[in-house]
This record gives C-alpha cells, sequence and structure tokens, in this order.
C-alpha cells in the first residue's frame, strides 16, 4: 500500500529522536531492529545507511523511492525501494517506528528484506549480523551463561560444536560504552517476563552505578524491547522493591530515563535472566574501529576473498593431514600493536533451489545454525617469511587463533603482535566443506594482508629497464575449451598461448618475464583460475602451440585462487613457449586477459 493511503503526512524520520525507534511487527526480525538501535545514536551511522537530503513526499524531485546502502561481503551496496509497503486494515504489518508517520525503520527493513531475498529470511537471526550489515563493522557474541572449568576452556580446535565462552564484564567496555551498540537476547522464558517467550532480543541502552540509602552499590541496566512495551516484572519495574533502596531523587532521576517499552534491571538480575550479549565495535566519523578491549582507534585496515574448494583448497581442521591445503595470507606486522583478525562466511544456499535455507524461529538452536554456516576457525602462526617450513610450521602450536571451530557467520581473532611476518590459515572443521568468505584486518599499527602464491622458479622479476607487454584475450567456454586442471585428462581442451623468450640480455642467466592471467568478471562470479607454462618441443613451429600430453610445465601459477587476476614472475631462458591458462573446475565458462610482460633491455 502506498504510505499516502494510510499517513496524510508521512517523513522518514521524527522530530523528536525518541519516536523514532523501532517497534516490532507480525515479522520475528528482533535482532535486526536491535542493531537499528546503533543508527538512531550515531548520526553519522545513519547518513552511511541512509544517504541525507533524499527527496521526500511532497518535495520537489521525489519519485516515490528511497535509496539506503547496507554492508555486503566487504563492500556496500545500495538497494533502492519505493514506498510501497505490506499493511493489514490500514495498518503497517511489519516493523514500524513509535511515531505514526515516521517510515526510516519500515523502508529500511524493506531495503534488507529485498538484498536477503523476501521478508521470510528476516525471520530469526542474530543481532552481530545486522550489525556488521549495517555499519561494515564487528560484533562479538558473549555467553552469560558458566564459562565451564578451566580445563574446558583450554580444549583446542577438534571439538566443532563448543564455541568459546567468554562472561560478560561491563567493567571491561568502559572506555567504549559510549560508542559500543550492546544488546542481549534470551533463548527460554526468562523469570521476569514469562510473555517474552524464547528467542528474542533487546536492546541494552545504557547501564549506571549508583549508591543505595544503605551507602552500598548497585548496577542498573536500562533495556528496551523492540516490541514496544514494557514487559518486564523484576524488582526494578516501575513499581518494584528494588527502588526503595535508593535516595527518591535519584529514583525519580532514573524511572524518567525509561521511555516507553524500556526497564530497568540489576547487574545480578541481568546475568541471571538473559543468556548472551552481542557488543558492536564504536565506529568513528572517518570509519575507524576502536577496540571494545583497549579504547585505541584501529586506524589500519585490509581485506581480501577466497574460497574453500572441495578436493583442492578444502582441507578441513588441524586433524585433517590436508590442513595445509586450505587457503593461506601472509599478515606482515611492521610496529608492535592491537591487531584483530576476522573470518566472515558467506550464508550456505540450498542445492536444490538456489535460496537460502529456510530460516528456523528456533535461531539460536544449534541445529538452525549448522544449517546456515559451517565450523569455521582461524589460527595464525609467527614466522620467517624467507624460509618458510610449511610442513614444520603447521604441525606447531599456533601464536594465536580463535580457538574451536565454531558455527557463526565470523569469527575474530583479538592479539597484539611484534613487528615481523605472520601465517594466516582460515579453515572448517570438515573437510571439503565448500564456501566463500572475506578475511579482514583491523590494527592500531601498519600492517599488510595479501594471499600465500607459489613462486615461480629461479629468478624474481626486477622492475628496473624497458619492458615489452602484449595483451591476449580468451574465454573458457563449456564443451569446447573449459577444460580445468592439469587434474583432469580434458585440461588441454584450455586455450593455448604460443610465445618466444628472445635472447637474453648482456650478463643475465635467462629472459625476465612476467605472466598475469585477468578474468573479466564481477567479484560475486570469480571462478578459481591459474596457468601453466611449458616449454614447445625443439623443431615445433610456434603457430602449432601443441606440447605432449605427458611433459611437465616449467612454471606453474597455482594452486588456483578465486580473485580477479593471479601472477607469476620468473626468469626463462631463451626459447618458445605455450602459456596454458585455466579455471579449477573443467565446464566453468568465462572471459579473460593474459598479460604477458618480457624484459627487453636493462
Amino acid at each position: 500500500v502506498c504510505l499516502l493511503m494510510i499517513c496524510p503526512s508521512p517523513a522518514l524520520f521524527p522530530d523528536n529522536t525518541n519516536d523514532g525507534h523501532a517497534k516490532q511487527g507480525l515479522l520475528g526480525d528482533c535482532w535486526f531492529l536491535c542493531a537499528c538501535t546503533i543508527l538512531l545514536k550515531y548520526q553519522h551511522l545513519m547518513n552511511k545507511v541512509v544517504p541525507p537530503a533524499q527527496p521526500q513526499w511532497g518535495e520537489r524531485g521525489y519519485r516515490g523511492s528511497f535509496l539506503f546502502r547496507l554492508w555486503q561481503h566487504g563492500c556496500w551496496t545500495e538497494v533502492t525501494v519505493d514506498d510501497r509497503l505490506p499493511c493489514l486494515s490500514g495498518k503497517l504489518c511489519f516493523s514500524r517506528c513509535q511515531s505514526p508517520t515516521a517510515f526510516w525503520v519500515a523502508l529500511l527493513e524493506k531495503a534488507y528484506a529485498k538484498l536477503q531475498g523476501s521478508y521470510e529470511r528476516l525471520w530469526a537471526g542474530q543481532v552481530s549480523e545486522a550489525l556488521v550489515d549495517l555499519t561494515g563493522g564487528l560484533a562479538e557474541r558473549w555467553s552469560l551463561g558458566d564459562c565451564g572449568t578451566e580445563e574446558d576452556q583450554g580444549r583446542g580446535s577438534s571439538d566443532s560444536d563448543w564455541v568459546r565462552r567468554r562472561r560478560l564484564d561491563l567493567d571491561l567496555l568502559h572506555a567504549v560504552r559510549e560508542g559500543c551498540s550492546v544488546s542481549c537476547s534470551v533463548h527460554s522464558a526468562p523469570g521476569g517476563a514469562s510473555e517474552l517467550g524464547q528467542f528474542h532480543a533487546l536492546s541494552v541502552m545504557e547501564w549506571v552505578d549508583v549508591r543505595t540509602v544503605e551507602r552500598g552499590g548497585v548496577r542498573l541496566i536500562r533495556i528496551r524491547n523492540p516490541w514496544g512495551r514494557r514487559c518486564w516484572e523484576g524488582a526494578w519495574r516501575e513499581s518494584g522493591e528494588g527502588w526503595n533502596s535508593l535516595d527518591p531523587a535519584c529514583t525519580l532521576n532514573l524511572l524518567g530515563r525509561a521511555q516507553e517499552a524500556e526497564f530497568w534491571v540489576d547487574e545480578t538480575e541481568f546475568l541471571l535472566q538473559f543468556d548472551d550479549v552481542t557488543v558492536g565495535y564504536p565506529i568513528n566519523e572517518e570509519g575507524h574501529l576502536q577496540s571494545i578491549y583497549s579504547g585505541k582507534l584501529l586506524t589500519h585496515s585490509h581485506q581480501t576473498s577466497d574460497r574453500w574448494v572441495k578436493g583442492h583448497s578444502a582441507g578441513g581442521c588441524r586433524n585433517n593431514s590436508s590442513f595445509g591445503s586450505n587457503p593461506q595470507f601472509w599478515l606482515r606486522v611492521f610496529e608492535r600493536g592491537e591487531v584483530l583478525v576476522s573470518l566472515l562466511q558467506h550464508r550456505r544456499y540450498s542445492r536444490n533451489t538456489g535460496h537460502h535455507y529456510t530460516q528456523s524461529p528456533e535461531e539460536g538452536s544449534s541445529t538452525t545454525q549448522h544449517q546456515h554456516y559451517q565450523a569455521i576457525a582461524l589460527h595464525m602462526w609467527k614466522v620467517e617469511k624467507k624460509c618458510l617450513n610449511l610442513s614444520g610450521t603447521l604441525n606447531s602450536p599456533p601464536c594465536a587463533s580463535t580457538h574451536c571451530h565454531a558455527y557463526e557467520r565470523e569469527v575474530v581473532l583479538h592479539t597484539h603482535l611484534d613487528p615481523g611476518c605472520h601465517l594466516l590459515v582460515p579453515s572448517t572443521f570438515l573437510q571439503g566443506g565448500e564456501g566463500s568468505f572475506l578475511l579482514r584486518v583491523f590494527s592500531s599499527s601498519p600492517t599488510s594482508l595479501s594471499a600465500v602464491k607459489t613462486p615461480g622458479p629461479s629468478l624474481p622479476l626486477v622492475t628496473e629497464g624497458e619492458w615489452e607487454t602484449n595483451y591476449l584475450r580468451g574465454a573458457w567456454v563449456t564443451g569446447s575449451s573449459a577444460g580445468g586442471s592439469r587434474n583432469f585428462l580434458s585440461h588441454w581442451q584450455n586455450p593455448r598461448f604460443p610465445v618466444t623468450m628472445g635472447d637474453n640480455i648482456a650478463g643475465s642467466t635467462g629472459v625476465n618475464v612476467r605472466v598475469t592471467l585477468h578474468q573479466n568478471c564481477p567479484d560475486t562470479d570469480l571462478q578459481a583460475i591459474g596457468f601453466h607454462l611449458y616449454k614447445t618441443p625443439e623443431g615445433q613451429e610456434q603457430a602449432e602451440s601443441t606440447v605432449p600430453r605427458e611433459e611437465e610445465p616449467v612454471a606453474s601459477c597455482i594452486p588456483h585462487c578465486y580473485t580477479q587476476a593471479v601472477s607469476l614472475a620468473c626468469c626463462l631462458p631463451p626459447g618458445a613457449y605455450v602459456i596454458v591458462p585455466s579455471t579449477y573446475q573443467p565446464d566453468s565458462p568465462g572471459q579473460f586477459t593474459l598479460t604477458v610482460a618480457r624484459k627487453i633491455h636493462r
């Protein structure tokens, strides 16, 4: 229904910020609405998601639609929606603002549903995921339950169902309390509010330490229910006995802060009645994260994408001998500092329909989590990059890790590192578990992040001197020229490009050459690519570009990587060669550009 039919004077935002808070409708997306609270609190975050100065109803230039920006897989994605919203009996079906004339919540919810595929896919989820999608930052989920024994917390990554639990200590958040986002969740009906039922998320608005009339101390926490009404029957409800222990002026002040749908609990009750909290990292106006552990600004950041591919780069956990085949990355630290490394996996899709797995209302159950995500972990080793013994390194204890494989969309490794090179290995718990992921690094000191690549033979390429560059275009065509990697008999169906390496430059041992394979497609459609260089047999015409199938390559750019371009620098003897670019899997169509640069003068 067009909004003008249910509201004669609609607006995106109300005049009073408190009237802009979300009120949940028929859709079970309390997790998303809790994350929206941070946008109301900080205008620079709101402006990122809802670009300002958009024409609204009745204004010149308004075309019946609004633009939103949402963070997905490492970049901000623009989503445009019209102003028609689902209604029943002239009222909005789903979420809305406390003010009946403000519609930013309903329209943002529609944009998020569009990005996910439907409103139905917003039914149940994790606050941490929505926080990341709305801010592009980081969020961590901490348990309020029993953290287990020291022996339990020392267990290694062999147990994929055990997630490291971190006891909440609000004192640790003191340095970032003004900038972070905190929400809490219940997995079963708490004693203070039986009507909440199972799996409900609420927003933590603030916490304060106050003195009692007996000169004791109590910490009180103000919580907002996205249902839009108060529902708590504990000692600190509006007429509860807890207020008798405070000075009347203090009681009046605190009760005056509680808006509609908000209530107070003390810390003891909070830890007893709620199951976990989600903490979102503060983000300043320059876009830098602030550490929730130290309060330091993390002014340096990097990110890269890759995939786990069955039979190639899905090596599983450290229990498997194939662990070393997982994607690997160099993290170089230039100065000692605080470092956060995030491993974020993309949501798994149904093999039958191509859509997301159906969301279950029981968002917190392990069964539902296992449907959507694989158990993932991240391990780090301090290494000497120039003399890396990969097998020996991976068999030694890591210097830092996420400890256990967790069925979460994102896991975060927090540490402090000295200058030097570090090897990062993201993995799934099960060998052969396929999926795409994003690796992000945030640090207080300068760092660099790059994928580990198989080095080329002989001498590295140097950039000085005069170079000759040739650009060659080609395509992998299903059924004819998409033969896949050397693991498949069809490999020789791939396009082949003859090249000639001329005479040596005086004083050199060969021809310096750099070969780059670039696939021409968006990041969402990347194939795993690589190439091999073969020496053409003596006496064969270059145009024939044929090589005996049993011939071993003289240089290779492998393993195949899910990236826009792969490159190999090497030094080759003069002669005729054939370059064979390929995707890892056969019958994977795509277009590519092959660049061959040869040094011709010093």
